[in-house]
């Protein structure tokens, strides 16, 4: 019988852990079984200690500062969630949440792109979930996917930061910031929604205070990532 088979069929927690340090050297990824009714790390595969420089011991008594600790909080904010909702959802075998998330290695200043999966890892006699397992993959920075990477998650946190500014905005703001996102004048934004060339400029004054934009291009790039032009 392999390992494999072994992690897949094993019962209990203990059994679980053994049969995953087993193979865990043999996988290019770092393994994290959290304990989800203590909200503590329950086991970090060798090589995930290595790269933050920590020990299991140590791991496990920082319960949920963990997060703080070494992940964005932009990005624990956005798939914890969801991980939450898996667990409360009805039990399917092969149901797991993917998301990038940025680690704060040991020694280093910058963070560090990963793709991580969660799966459910052992359930109680109710079937209720006890623990997780995540699955985190570095991105090699070097890579030629990092860049588009890179790029789709920093729109992404754009997103985040200023959804609630751009839900603040009224039907009537939305309307001018796209036309001036779009180049018009305040004259013509005027003739466009019929009103006033007064109140154009007002509405124009406003929506640059509101949402923080100082050229032109903020104001294009505002409108594209709430997809207005």
């Amino acid at each position: 019988m392999s390992t494999y088979t072994v992690l897949s069929e094993a019962t209990s927690l203990e059994d679980k852990l053994k049969a995953l340090q087993a193979i865990e050297r043999e996988l290019p990824a770092v393994f994290i079984v959290m304990n989800v009714e203590k909200d503590y790390v329950e086991y970090m595969s060798e090589n995930g200690r290595r790269q933050l420089d920590v020990s299991m011991e140590t791991l496990q008594a920082m319960g949920h500062s963990y997060y703080d600790t070494y992940f964005s909080p932009h990005d624990v904010a956005d798939y914890l969630p969801k991980i939450t909702a898996m667990l409360s959802a009805p039990a399917e075998k092969d149901a797991a949440v993917t998301f990038f998330q940025q680690v704060r290695l040991a020694r280093h200043l910058d963070w560090s792109w990963h793709l991580g999966t969660t799966r459910v890892f052992m359930r109680n006699a109710k079937g209720i979930p006890t623990h997780v397992i995540t699955c985190a993959i570095p991105i090699d920075p070097l890579h030629h996917v990092s860049s588009k990477v890179n790029r789709l998650l920093e729109e992404n946190n754009f997103l985040r930061r200023n959804q609630h500014i751009f839900a603040a905005l009224t039907k009537r703001e939305k309307e001018i910031l796209r036309l001036m996102a779009l180049g018009f004048s305040a004259g013509e934004i005027a003739e466009k929604v019929h009103i006033s060339e007064k109140t154009a400029v007002t509405h124009r004054r406003n929506i640059k205070s509101k949402i923080g934009a100082q050229s032109g291009y903020d104001l294009t790039s505002f409108a594209q990532a709430f997809d207005l032009i």
